[in-house]
């Protein structure tokens, strides 16, 4: 991993940050900035229809490179503001109906168990939650079970929860979903940018990203990956527009055969483009190289925080780049102000973000660090000092 040139092209990095929210709002590469600039100056001067006509080969570029990111084929991505707005259009593509069943964990994203709560209000859909074994991993055994006796009209699980570092197992629930024919969503907006993401190992039928994470793309970006055989099955929005199909009678429409069905014609092209970029650098450098740099920085991190006395909370056999933690006395304020005192840029995750995981945790709360790539091994010693003195 070059850092060196990896921290030069990025201008965020110029005033002596310590930056480690990656998994809130990462700093883009400069290629990612220019690339946006450049294309609103376009736009400026002879207005959007025209620059996306002159650019429609390039802004292509992006379906190709995210298709590569996570195995998969051009057809199968659409671009997306958000990777909420990607879970809302998978989601509003299934016909739910009284008495369905949605399995998920304790550990989905609180947007998205706000959904489930919302579909249970609105259309009496029954929401189940997988419970988790001792070591904090998956049930399998208890979700084959479930299946087999709720019959669910799907299972969605997020990938790595946003609250902790944890790694759920999303390709041993792809197979049990395989197995008996049921719809599988993965949220992946924490994965993806950070580690490998392999569609055709996971075995989803929907797989939604953010840019603006450890993907390093800008705010208003994302994707959603729909599998062929969704596609096939003539699976859509609720509320389409001209970009999902053609307006083949006066009160019938014929859907477009790609995942771009689940997109809106009016989009910020200037984001697609900066999100192409951000993909196709993180391609260049290459995901598995990525993992196994960030798993090094987020171990060392974690050593660092338990010998210093600090409470991580990440439990489980496969933990990610996103660190959790808490003062011994479950303390966040005063971490928070060190941090803050020190030019180190991190986030927090409260109760509410996190109800039962954190009720389970028997915490309020805990202070988030997320290293990546662009990171070092010395600003991990950094950082760690900087927190261990703040419990003197």
């Amino acid at each position: 991993m070059n850092t060196d040139k990896i921290r030069q092209e990025i201008r965020g990095l110029r005033d002596g940050k310590l930056f480690f929210n990656n998994a809130g709002s990462s700093l883009m590469p400069n290629i990612v900035v220019d690339s946006m600039i450049d294309y609103f100056h376009q736009e400026e001067q002879f207005g959007g229809y025209e620059v996306a006509n002159r650019n429609a080969e390039l802004l292509e570029n992006f379906y190709a490179e995210t298709a590569r990111l996570i195995h998969s084929k051009p057809s199968n991505i659409a671009f997306m503001t958000s990777a909420t707005e990607a879970f809302a259009k998978a989601l509003s593509s299934i016909i739910f109906i009284e008495g369905d069943v949605i399995i998920t964990t304790i550990d989905d994203y609180i947007s998205n168990q706000i959904t489930f709560i919302s579909l249970q209000k609105r259309l009496n859909v029954k929401i189940i939650r997988l419970k988790k074994l001792d070591n904090n991993e998956l049930d399998f055994e208890e979700l084959e079970n479930l299946i087999k006796e709720h019959q669910p009209k799907l299972v969605a699980v997020t990938h790595i929860p946003t609250n902790s570092g944890l790694i759920q197992d999303v390709e041993s629930v792809g197979k049990i979903c395989r197995q008996y024919d049921v719809l599988y969503l993965a949220d992946c907006c924490q994965s993806v940018g950070q580690m490998v993401v392999d569609v055709e190992k996971i075995g989803c039928d929907f797989l939604t990203a953010t840019g603006r994470k450890f993907m390093r793309g800008p705010r208003g970006s994302g994707f959603l990956y729909v599998s062929d055989r969704v596609l096939e099955q003539d699976y859509a929005p609720v509320l389409l527009d001209m970009r999902g199909a053609h307006w083949s009678e006066f009160d019938n429409y014929e859907l477009f055969k790609t995942a771009k069905r689940f997109e809106h014609w009016e989009v910020s092209y200037a984001a697609v483009l900066g999100m192409m970029e951000a993909v196709k650098y993180a391609n260049n450098i290459g995901l598995e190289q990525i993992e196994n740099y960030n798993k090094n920085l987020a171990e060392t991190l974690r050593t660092n925080l338990s010998e210093s006395g600090f409470k991580v909370l990440d439990i489980g056999k496969n933990l990610s780049s996103i660190v959790t933690f808490c003062g011994p006395d479950n303390d966040l304020e005063n971490i928070q102000n060190v941090l803050r005192d020190n030019n180190v840029f991190f986030s927090a995750s409260y109760k509410h973000s996190a109800l039962i995981d954190f009720t389970d945790k028997k915490v309020d709360g805990a202070v988030r660090l997320s290293p990546h790539y662009f990171n070092t091994l010395e600003e991990i010693e950094r950082v760690s000092e900087i927190l261990s003195k703040s419990l003197i």
